[in-house]
């Protein structure tokens, strides 16, 4: 099974990210470039590069494989992620509040609230992309990750 050897993400940098946003980025794409499971179903020809950015309301996946050919870009729909982004948003900012209260009791519960927001969009991802590219459930989840990274630059409009 083929994976990922870099991951670029194209969009305007916000400032004054959250800390918590700028450490799951950078984890994310650690870790898919570790161990991701990546496969476009038309390509054989992995591992793969992948930069992802967003254009009219769609995530944009442009794919290059290990001979430097590009793929055909996925455009997938932003629209059924809506409400999980708006949540995932408020779920940091819930947290950051939490912590910076020095509520550690309320932590773990936001934390485990994050997490199933993750493991939605990852099945909602897999099921989209089914067709298109193979991957696993932790690959999705980290991508999902990424598509908030994407949205920090809205962030304000998301609460």
């Amino acid at each position: 099974m083929s994976a990922l050897t870099e991951v670029r993400l194209i969009y305007p940098h916000p400032d004054n990210p959250p800390v918590r946003m700028i450490h799951e980025r950078d984890t994310a794409i650690a870790d898919l470039i570790r161990e991701s499971v990546f496969q476009p179903l038309n390509d054989n020809n992995g591992p793969y590069s992948l930069e992802l950015s967003i254009s009219h309301k769609h995530l944009v996946l442009q794919i290059k494989n290990a001979l430097e050919q590009d793929l055909p870009a996925f455009m997938l729909s932003l629209s059924p992620y809506r409400r999980i982004v708006k949540d995932y948003f408020l779920m940091i900012e819930a947290y950051e509040r939490a912590r910076s209260d020095g509520m550690q009791a309320k932590l773990e519960p936001i934390d485990m609230a994050r997490r199933g927001l993750h493991n939605e969009a990852a099945d909602l991802m897999l099921e989209r992309l089914k067709d298109k590219i193979n991957m696993d459930h932790e690959t999705a989840r980290r991508l999902f990750t990424l598509i908030c990274v994407l949205h920090l630059d809205q962030a304000r409009l998301w609460r």
